[in-house]
């Protein structure tokens, strides 16, 4: 079914390639937190396993949030572990026990790079004149805003 929005289908296609890249990076991201959720150990393990508890519930409702934007423009989001991996911009954990300090930094790098890459697609969205995407993308750019400061709050001793 067509969809009549006020874009046109290269418009729609343009931002729906763009919403699956985040796709991929917040999918990536989510996978990562959860990782860190169940790894976890240590002095400080009850309170930042709750705190990764929390960070991964949020992002995984920016994965749906994302997803559900690229249906909303007549795409197809992306849905496989392969597609995601060969489409982020983030880099998987290593697979090795990590401290508490370790993980903290390399979210913190993550939502960082993120919120960058969001600030990119706000300009692209702009220019497309798509201004739902526009609104949708610089409300997550703040959320990964408010979770790196928490971050970064949480890495001071």
């Amino acid at each position: 079914m067509d969809i009549s929005i006020g874009l046109s289908e290269h418009q729609c296609k343009q931002m729906a390639t763009v919403l699956n890249a985040l796709l991929a990076d917040e999918f990536t991201l989510y996978v990562k937190t959860l990782n860190f959720h169940w790894n976890v150990i240590g002095h400080d393990f009850k309170p930042l396993h709750d705190f990764f508890r929390q960070q991964y519930e949020d992002v995984f409702s920016f994965v749906d949030d994302v997803a559900e934007r690229v249906r909303t423009l007549g795409g197809d989001s992306l849905g496989s572990m392969t597609k995601f991996l060969a489409t982020t911009h983030l880099k998987e954990a290593p697979g090795k026990l990590l401290t508490s300090q370790e993980m903290l930094r390399i979210l913190l790098e993550d939502h960082e790079a993120v919120i960058c890459t969001l600030r990119e697609y706000i300009d692209e969205s702009a220019k497309v004149g798509d201004m739902g995407t526009n609104n949708f993308l610089t409300d997550l750019m703040e959320k990964h805003e408010k979770i790196a400061w928490m971050i970064r709050s949480s890495m001071v001793k």
